[in-house]
């Protein structure tokens, strides 16, 4: 494995500034999208003048860029946390449980109604990247398995149509493939990310990743995803 020398960050800052940045694109989302600007192109009553619906949508742009760097980072640490983990059954159904307690504020926030199967949150894209990775350590000398736990995997990711889809799958596995190799792993994690090039900036921080643990966060994540978004509705009810 290729050592940086200017590795700094742990595994709790990386995950600090995939939660800032998820929380600054969510704000970008739930309140400036889902909040000022359909309510503006719904005509309704109380709808701001399009001279401020305009800065909005480009506080929105920024906002949106700059939170494109959260999900491959977190992807990133789940590699990691699969790779470190002394349970995996403990973890992928932790995933699991934070995705079915996730699912309803996700559908308020970004639906508009209490439950809607159309489109899901990103803890079950992790889940399914984390039962991918478990597969494919368990067979790792069966390359067909591998091979069909991918595809299976990708139209899973396609089908459940969760917060990335099987793009977010794919970058998982490819997190997974190249952890070794971290100059690869960074190329075709950039690769894999063309359909949205901010999110390639991810890969700075990851990049100066130290392999260190640093300040536990063991569960922030996973009570942060539901709250916040909970917090960010009520606050789009309140001022719009």
């Amino acid at each position: 494995m290729e050592k940086n020398k200017f590795a700094c960050l742990s595994g709790g800052t990386l995950k600090l500034i995939a939660i800032i940045t998820m929380l600054i694109d969510h704000i970008g989302a739930i309140i400036l999208e889902k909040g000022y600007i359909v309510s503006y192109n719904a005509g309704a009553y109380n709808a701001l003048p399009l001279e401020q619906i305009q800065l909005i949508a480009e506080i929105d742009h920024v906002l949106r860029f700059i939170g494109r760097i959260a999900f491959p980072i977190f992807c990133f640490l789940l590699v990691e946390g699969f790779l470190h983990t002394s349970d995996k059954k403990k973890y992928a159904l932790r995933l699991f449980l934070f995705a079915l307690l996730s699912e309803i504020p996700f559908d308020i926030a970004f639906n508009g109604s209490i439950l809607e199967f159309g489109y899901q949150n990103v803890m079950f894209t992790l889940l399914f990247g984390f039962l991918a990775m478990w597969v494919m350590e368990r067979f790792q000398n069966k390359p067909y398995i591998i091979a069909v736990t991918v595809i299976v995997s990708l139209g899973v990711g396609y089908l459940f149509q969760a917060d990335y889809d099987y793009r977010g799958i794919i970058l998982i596995l490819i997190l997974y493939l190249f952890r070794y190799q971290k100059i690869l792993q960074t190329v075709f994690g950039c690769i894999a990310l063309y359909w949205e090039p901010p999110a390639m900036l991810a890969f700075i921080p990851i990049s100066l990743y130290n392999g260190k643990r640093g300040i536990s966060l063991k569960y922030v994540f996973y009570f942060f995803y539901p709250v916040h978004l909970l917090v960010l509705c009520a606050i789009r009810y309140f001022i719009i």
